[in-house]
């Protein structure tokens, strides 16, 4: 093995530019998989990160959409009778009857970190002659803190500002700026119902995404049912945020038979943001493993063209006592060289590019809060890059190494 090391080192060395084109495609390959997959992995991780805090991993809420059959036909006794199908929701309303008793015994199931009671309402802030539209949401804001971490989003203010004011809300910094409104200044807003009400801006919070931070404002519960006209018990949904989020699914159809209330597992509400995630992540890869590919094809075209020149090298070796094994050796520490040396210079190169990546200004504008692109610098894919690009450089180099394995040197002799 030695003497084949020495014998491949003196052909990587005796022709530079090609052992160089040659390291240069895997280094290439490597690079841009690292690049591209820190980026797609670091915005998917992003985006879902900032889905994840707005969002409880479990809501439960009164669906009064839902298809509903008849007395008669869940009886089967509609016969000769007048039936009517497809029944709309008459005096029947959103509300979950024992709201607070049922966020109680949820709050001590020992999977659950926190259950937050909410209702909302849709309002628009009057802005001089303009009404923005937005949302106002009542709800337990130290609960609702456990499951958003809302103490670390306040931008103005403080959480217990809210506890004691009657008539405040702490409102999303971009709704803030629409209206040139700032803490302690005072609002007016407007139900569709029409009903006004007049509201003091005791902080502001930020979650980063416009579509929460441009329109909505948190309240008491007791203020926005108030707003409403409801009674105190009225409560529409209950926000869950459970230790493993993992569990979300299962515990949903638990609940939902527990309490005959729809129960709505955060799967199945960010369906449409998982499924893109997904296949960003499969364009990702097919992209980045079709470089590495092609690195490995010409990796096998150059070791290709080198065995046709080292023919005469070959039938000499093969003749002073050289095994096909030990020919084929040759080549393919030629290959795994390149291979190795490509791959590092690779993750160097991508982990620089990563990295000026990373400082690029990126202004997300009112859809997101972001200074600059966000980069992912998890180790495993430096891993798979030079596992990858060393599998791929020694499939490439082992087809051109079996095959001067092969030669025979009374053919070559013989052609002289």
């Amino acid at each position: 093995m030695n003497l084949a090391y020495q014998i491949a080192k003196t052909h990587l060395i005796s022709k530079p530019k090609q052992t160089i084109v040659a390291m240069l495609g895997v280094t290439f390959g490597i690079a841009m998989f690292i690049t591209m997959v820190g980026l797609m992995t670091g915005l998917n991780n992003f985006t879902e990160e900032l889905t994840m805090t707005s969002t409880p991993d479990i809501r439960i809420y009164h669906d009064i959409t839902e298809p509903r059959q008849s007395i008669l036909e869940e009886t089967n006794q509609g016969k000769g009778l007048l039936v009517v199908h497809h029944q709309k929701p008459k005096s029947e309303t959103p509300k979950i009857r024992n709201a607070f008793q049922i966020a109680s015994l949820l709050q001590q199931d020992p999977m659950v970190l926190g259950a937050a009671p909410l209702l909302s309402s849709q309002v628009f802030y009057n802005y001089g002659p303009v009404q923005l539209n937005g949302t106002i949401a009542g709800v337990d804001i130290m609960e609702e803190d456990k499951l958003f971490d809302l103490r670390h989003k306040i931008k103005t203010g403080q959480l217990e500002d809210l506890l004691v004011s009657q008539d405040g809300i702490i409102m999303g910094t971009g709704l803030a700026r629409k209206l040139n409104a700032q803490t302690g200044d005072r609002v007016v807003i407007t139900t569709p119902e029409g009903y006004t009400m007049t509201l003091k801006i005791v902080g502001t919070f930020q979650m980063g995404l416009g579509a929460i931070d441009n329109v909505k404002a948190y309240a008491n519960i007791s203020t926005v049912q108030k707003i409403l006209q409801k009674d105190q018990n009225y409560v529409t949904d209950i926000n869950i945020k459970l230790k493993d989020i993992n569990a979300a699914k299962p515990k949903a159809a638990e609940l939902q038979r527990l309490f005959r209330y729809k129960a709505e597992d955060w799967e199945t509400a960010n369906a449409t943001f998982l499924t893109g995630s997904i296949i960003r992540n499969i364009l990702t890869y097919s992209v980045s493993i079709t470089l590495l590919i092609v690195a490995g094809f010409g990796i096998y075209n150059i070791l290709n063209m080198t065995i046709y020149n080292k023919m005469k090298d070959i039938a000499i070796l093969k003749a002073t006592g050289f095994a096909a094994a030990d020919v084929r050796n040759i080549f393919l520490i030629q290959s795994l060289v390149i291979g190795l040396i490509g791959s590092v210079l690779g993750l160097v190169i991508g982990f620089g590019l990563s990295y000026l990546v990373s400082q690029v200004p990126f202004n997300g504008g009112d859809f997101i809060s972001i200074d600059t692109l966000p980069v992912n610098f998890d180790p495993k894919y430096y891993i798979i890059g030079i596992v990858f690009g060393l599998v791929t450089t020694a499939f490439a180099g082992y087809l051109p190494s079996r095959n001067a394995g092969k030669v025979d040197p009374i053919e070559i002799i013989r052609g002289q």
